[in-house]
């Protein structure tokens, strides 16, 4: 059921802003601090001098940073790309999405000094080609305690879901603990008219799509100093999830001709139920020895990631009349996907400061094993039992072994130009077949992949910065798996073991002018592209008649480009009672390819074409308003819209959304309501007509418009030193999982 969100990553905002000086009379003596800064590969903001951290948390306050926005209330995006990767004080986060989202709206904003934004990762981080970092800068205190929080939350859409989450963190001395439990009972509900056919056939397709998931998570993260300049630390994550009782259901109706060229009518119902349960687990163990004082440091990790995934799904398909009433059963099928997959990393990192020069290397080493034995029995209805479908079961394994080394060497050039080159090299060795077949693939690559930071302030007022790099992007081990996800016999989903890495080159190209106002441009250019590429054809069903079959195969396409300018403003009136983020921008998206083959089986299908180009606009709106003197009440409005845009799919229609928010604080306390999407106008329609007639059309409501409420308590010592957040040698890897 998750992997039928086709939109999921079609929402990447272009959010951004800049912060005004602000200035402090100390002693007499005028001192100018810059709330935001723009530094050789990233742009830095000082929470600690900004009006909008009092009673926020770490999700709220990155929603207000430059650069940074979420449009769904649980995924946080930067400006151009697709996925924000989260690090805490330099370290990546051991968490999934989910557990992630907990954590960040458990953690009080008034924790953190500074939010770093890296839009362009240079070679020493471990990211896929489309990822942005965030890095989150805790404040450092050394006192001894205890503290932590307690948030519960409600959210009212269609149906109603509940959270909430514990966090406690304890020091003592050399010994530094963090924890944090959270728990969710999430409903989410999708409703879609689907479209596909050409001028001799149609095929609709109305009904909903509910999912009722029970996720139950958390981490301990445990920080030991063996001296002053000698760290070591164990951290162990595990996360739940359960999906009960899921269902798709989808009444369908087919308009053809017949061999007599006769146009006919026939309905019928395609009802699938899935049942699922996942683990994810993993520990790491990391030591740090700080060599100097400069900033010189080594860091070495170890890591063992385990995730287990059992799925059911049961097919039904039901001839009915035009009103949907059923008349009798005619197939139905079972299926098993289970999944599992086994890791073991390692990384080193080095750093050395000599003046004003810095030079990092480094490498990581990570081996994994999946193992995918998806299993199809059809309803045999004569004999009354089911019967295993060969041409749909498969036994998938995949071994893969990745290595790399990068080196890194920065320098500032007085106090005007600073500037920052490296380059990564990994090599990719792997080996995947379905067993008992003669299909298997196998990979050994190596990429050379360079990056340039350049930084110059012109004066006080004004300064730019350019950035390239290149990446890879692997696919997700979910996508890989050679399973089939069904909306109805004739419609459904494809993964695929031939999937490529995509290469992604980027450029990005900033003017900042009084750390206020910025204009922004940014390329990426994608080479083996991927999607779920639509593909049709005409085949006979069992009863003899035409039908299109429409399989969303995963696979590479060809090429991407994606092109945007941003004019931004962030700035605050009236004594700091009014902060506004304010971007407009533009962006040109362009596909090139041509996809008409299955790649598992060989078989042919009508062209589906990428080719296509469309300029976007897009407008962010945001505004945080301080209601009372002390500084305890606040309203938040809100409001995006982005234009009619191309996607790889197709052509997606406008969407936009208005969101107001009331905030109260309360001695410990803090009270939350939320409206998103007031208006119900965050909706996807999806539209692709090819040259040869074909088209297929996605109306997916997701029931954005919801109300949410939370209630968080802050207790316990609120000046104690975390333990450090430490950086997994199986991240990257995690982040593959999908979980």
């Amino acid at each position: 059921m998750r992997k039928l969100l086709f939109t999921s990553a079609l929402l990447t905002s272009l959010f951004s802003y800049s912060q005004e000086e602000k200035t402090k009379d100390i002693e007499e003596v005028k001192m100018t601090k810059k709330v935001l800064q723009k530094k050789s590969d990233r742009l830095v903001f000082d929470v600690a001098a900004s009006p909008i951290a009092k009673g926020n948390n770490a999700f709220d306050l990155l929603k207000e940073t430059p650069l940074v926005s979420s449009t769904d209330d649980k995924n946080i995006k930067i400006s151009g790309k697709s996925n924000a990767v989260i690090f805490i004080n330099g370290r990546k986060s051991n968490m999934n999405a989910d557990a992630l989202e907990s954590f960040l709206k458990s953690m009080p904003a008034e924790n953190i000094a500074k939010i770093e934004v890296i839009t362009v990762p240079g070679s020493e981080y471990h990211v896929e080609s489309s990822d942005g970092i965030i890095n989150i800068i805790l404040k450092k205190k050394l006192t001894d305690g205890t503290n932590g929080n307690l948030r519960f939350g409600n959210t009212q859409a269609k149906r109603n879901s509940q959270n909430a989450s514990a966090s406690i963190n304890f020091r003592k001395n050399k010994l530094a603990i963090s924890s944090n439990f959270n728990s969710r009972n999430t409903f989410r509900d999708q409703q879609y008219t689907l479209k596909n056919g050409d001028a001799n056939f149609n095929n609709t397709s109305v009904g909903y799509v509910r999912n009722n998931d029970l996720d139950l998570g958390g981490y301990v993260n445990v920080d030991y100093d063996l001296t002053e300049k000698q760290n070591i630390g164990l951290s162990y994550n595990s996360w739940y999830s359960e999906t009960k009782d899921a269902q798709s259901n989808l009444l369908n109706t087919l308009l053809y001709r017949d061999d007599n060229n006769v146009t006919k009518t026939t309905y019928n119902r395609a009802v699938n139920n899935m049942n699922a349960r996942d683990f994810n687990n993993s520990i790491n163990l990391n030591y740090e020895a700080k060599l100097d004082d400069k900033g010189s440091k080594i860091n070495l990790n170890a890591a063992y990631l385990n995730f287990t995934k059992a799925q059911q799904n049961i097919n039904v398909t039901t001839i009915t009349d035009v009103l949907g009433n059923n008349i009798s059963e005619v197939g139905k099928f079972r299926q098993e996907i289970p999944q599992n997959i086994d890791n073991l990393s390692t990384t080193l990192d080095f750093t050395k400061v000599i003046k004003n020069f810095t030079l990092s290397t480094g490498g990581n080493f990570n081996k994994t094993k999946t193992d995918n034995d998806t299993y199809l029995e059809r309803f045999h209805y004569p004999s009354q039992s089911y019967i295993k479908d060969i041409n749909q079961s498969n036994h998938f394994v995949y071994d893969e072994k990745i290595g790399g080394i990068y080196a890194n060497a920065e320098k500032n050039f007085g106090e005007k130009f600073s500037a920052k080159v490296g380059a990564r090299l990994e090599f990719t060795d792997s080996y995947g077949e379905i067993l008992n077949t003669n299909i298997n693939v196998k990979r050994n690559n190596t990429n050379l992949l360079p990056t340039v930071n350049l930084n110059y302030t012109i004066n006080k007022n004004n300064s730019l910065s350019y950035a390239f790099t290149s990446r890879v992007k692997r696919p997700s081990f979910w996508e890989i798996n050679p399973e089939r996800v069904y909306l109805t016999e004739i419609n459904y989903i494809q993964n695929n073991p031939f999937v490529k890495a995509s290469s992604a080159y980027n450029q990005e190209l900033m003017y900042m002018y009084k750390n206020s106002y910025f204009l922004q441009i940014s390329d990426s250019y994608t080479k083996d592209a991927t999607t779920q590429v639509p593909l049709q054809r005409t085949i006979k069903n069992s009863d003899g008649e035409n039908v299109k079959e429409l399989r969303y195969i995963r696979t590479n396409y060809g090429s991407e480009n994606n092109f945007s300018v941003n004019l931004g403003m962030n700035k605050n009136f009236f004594n700091q009672i009014w902060t506004a983020n304010y971007v407009l921008g533009l962006q040109v998206n362009s596909f090139k390819g041509t996809v008409d083959t299955d790649p598992i089986t060989g078989e042919k299908f009508a062209p589906f074409h990428a080719d296509g180009s469309m300029t976007t606009p897009f407008l962010q709106l945001s505004n945080n308003i301080r209601l009372s003197s002390k500084k305890d009440w606040f309203l938040g409005i809100n409001y995006f819209y982005l234009g009619k845009q191309r996607i790889d799919l197709g052509i997606l229609d406008p969407i936009s959304s208005l969101d107001f928010s009331v905030k109260k604080i309360w001695n410990d306390f803090t009270f939350a309501v939320d409206f998103r999407d007031v208006l119900n106008t965050n909706w996807i329609t999806i539209n692709s007509i090819q040259t040869d007639g074909n088209y297929n059309y996605i109306d997916q409501n997701q029931y954005n418009r919801r109300f949410n409420l939370s209630i968080t308590y802050n207790f316990g010592n609120k000046k104690l030193k975390k333990a450090r957040n430490i950086d997994g040698a199986a991240d990257e890897i995690k982040n593959r999982t999908g979980n």
